[in-house]
């Protein structure tokens, strides 16, 4: 059963979620932009009990707590608000609804932080490596580094690496996004890439968490749901 389905933010990922949509089992019923400035409401989610939200640092915020007021259960790919999560999971958990939330979307790139954390938590007993953090996004993308470069240093730091990081982010022309790991000594360097080769991996992720959020309640993250994605994928 086809399910409706919201997009607030209706730029490049918005418009490809949207055309994703069907594959997952949604159709569309209503769009938000920062253009239209039309506001989140029963009437003009015309039904739509879940939301895709891929909007701007600033507008974020205000966009979850609406939602959130009104009982939609939403997936949020914006970065650069976590630092309003703990006033956000307080008005969610109030209104018994329900946000999946995450840097990044790729099931691939989750994967990602988790090799990451392996290979930070087995250098961790040798102080002689420095770890290094890198990537480069489209001129567009406005928040450098980006939620994942800082995800990727955090989940370093949390495996128990406690020598020097250092981050560095290039924003240029229309790249969709690589990110580098590396660990170098003086007798030899490791070096961990991802590099997306296209934006769908990032809207069949946010398809695929909505699916999830389905008959759920509370807040949740997305690389916390990865191995169940894959587990009902491998299911008969």
């Amino acid at each position: 059963m086809s399910l409706p389905l919201a997009i607030v933010g209706h730029g490049k990922m918005g418009r490809l979620v949207e055309q994703l949509a069907p594959a997952h089992g949604f159709h569309v019923v209503a769009r938000f932009t920062s253009a239209n400035s039309v506001s989140l409401s029963e009437r003009t989610l015309a039904g739509a009990a879940t939301a895709i939200e891929f909007s701007a640092p600033s507008a974020a915020p205000d966009n979850l707590r609406r939602l959130a007021s009104l009982g939609v259960r939403t997936v949020s790919g914006t970065t650069g608000w976590y630092d309003h999560l703990p006033e956000i999971r307080k008005s969610v958990e109030a209104a018994r609804s329900a946000l999946l939330y995450g840097p990044n979307f790729s099931v691939g790139v989750n994967l990602f932080f988790q090799i990451v954390a392996r290979a930070a938590a087995l250098l961790s007993a040798h102080p002689e490596y420095e770890a290094w953090g890198w990537e480069i996004h489209h001129s567009a993308k406005k928040d450098a580094p980006s939620g994942t470069l800082k995800k990727l240093a955090e989940e370093i730091h949390a495996a128990g690496y406690s020598g020097p990081l250092h981050l560095a982010a290039n924003r240029a022309g229309s790249h969709t996004g690589t990110h580098e790991v590396g660990f170098d000594s003086p007798a030899d360097t490791i070096t961990l890439r991802h590099t997306a080769r296209s934006r769908e991996g990032y809207a069949h992720g946010a398809l695929q968490a909505a699916r999830w959020l389905q008959q759920k309640k509370g807040v949740y993250e997305f690389r916390e749901i990865v191995s169940e994605l894959g587990a009902a994928k491998s299911s008969p």
